[in-house]
């Protein structure tokens, strides 16, 4: 099952370290089921990420730039079953809302916050807990 990977630190005096839960996720045009992601924990803190709860846990870094609209964020693995992989990714932070579109083919950054069938992209929607 694909794994979670994960997001930022601080943003422009936004602090987003701390604890998200995954309240929604869709893989190329699929929405999982809750029971798949319901365990998982991102944590956020310092330019690094954990995502917690899943089969194999994964660790890595997040470089943002938070000046373009919608922000981007290069997600690399260091740890776990995303180790030396890149997905670039774009980003959007409404209140304790976290929106997050990544590309798993690490090829092309994700435009817009949608999947379509036939594509690796994958959109996590989290709340801060």
């Amino acid at each position: 099952m694909m794994k979670t990977l994960a997001v930022l630190t601080l943003l422009l005096g936004e602090d987003l370290n701390g604890t998200w839960k995954p309240v929604e996720v869709e893989l190329g045009g699929v929405k999982l089921p809750d029971a798949v992601f319901a365990a998982w924990r991102l944590e956020l803190g310092k330019g690094t990420y954990v995502l917690k709860g899943a089969e194999s846990p994964d660790r890595g870094t997040v470089k943002v730039d938070a000046s373009k609209k919608p922000g981007t964020m290069d997600v690399t693995g260091t740890d776990g079953p995303n180790k030396g992989k890149t997905y670039p990714c774009i980003y959007e932070l409404s209140g304790d809302t976290l929106k997050i579109c990544y590309d798993l083919s690490g090829k092309q950054r994700p435009t817009e916050f949608k999947t379509e069938k036939g594509t690796k992209l994958y959109l996590v929607t989290y709340k801060r807990e």
